[in-house]
């Protein structure tokens, strides 16, 4: 029974992490209520992730939804944002990492109300002194703390005005290189519990695959409003645990 709830755990955060980010509100929380230790849930989280991000970034590609010469670059970015971020993690506590994300998350709200960025697909992704230092600062959060990443970056990617179905790939691909160095820390550290990751990896390569296909049924102009049902969620979470 622990592993079916686990599934479909992994089933229903991918799917809403796939479409406007915030799947970590579901499945860490949860998997906590089970029991389960903080680190090996986790580490959980960031093994299913890698991979189901993977798969979602690669369906798209293989509809050619995206290009990989222009995506690549987010590679290095994402993963040198995680890296630092892991590190900063290292010398400031908890409580003050929640702050941040909360003030972070606050600013994007607000910031989602300016009417710039509406997915509208206007202009291709490129390398300029927005989109480099806002995925590398992302990263670093993505590192420090991780919840609210997707949702950040599509807020980033709607600012850009990338269109949505490509700013879910790009996510997903961010996604797999910022979670792929903590994934591999993990299992080297032995934090991993196999079976209980297996079957959330396994609802999350299924939610991935749902919530790509939803992604393509949605229009651009409900994708805001998504993004702050989702915030704000977000935020309440970090608060409710700031309080108690």
């Amino acid at each position: 029974m622990e592993y079916v709830l686990l599934f479909l755990i992994g089933v229903c955060a991918t799917t809403i992490g796939t479409l406007a980010g915030g799947g970590g509100l579901i499945s860490f929380p949860a998997m906590l209520i089970m029991g389960i230790p903080v680190h090996s849930a986790i580490g959980a989280n960031k093994v299913s992730n890698t991979i189901s991000s993977f798969s979602s970034f690669y369906h798209l590609y293989r509809k050619k939804e995206i290009s990989l010469k222009e995506s690549f670059w987010i590679i290095p970015v994402s993963l040198s944002g995680g890296i630092s971020g892991g590190y900063i993690a290292s010398k400031i506590s908890g409580e003050n990492l929640q702050i941040i994300a909360m003030i972070l998350l606050i600013f994007a709200f607000i910031t989602s109300f300016s009417g710039k960025g509406n997915f509208t697909g206007e202009e291709p992704l490129k390398m300029n002194k927005f989109s480099v230092p806002g995925l590398f600062g992302i990263g670093i959060y993505d590192g420090l703390f991780g919840p609210g990443q997707g949702t950040l970056m599509l807020y980033l990617f709607g600012y850009l005005n990338i269109a949505y179905i490509q700013a879910v790939g790009l996510v997903r691909l961010a996604t797999f290189s910022s979670c792929f160095g903590a994934a591999i820390t993990y299992i080297a550290t032995g934090k991993i519990i196999w079976p209980l990751t297996i079957a959330l990896l396994l609802g999350s390569l299924t939610g991935a695959q749902i919530g790509v296909r939803i992604a393509k049924k949605l229009k651009p102009q409900i994708i805001k409003p998504i993004l702050r049902m989702v915030t704000v969620a977000l935020i309440i979470q970090i608060f409710v645990d700031q309080v108690l």
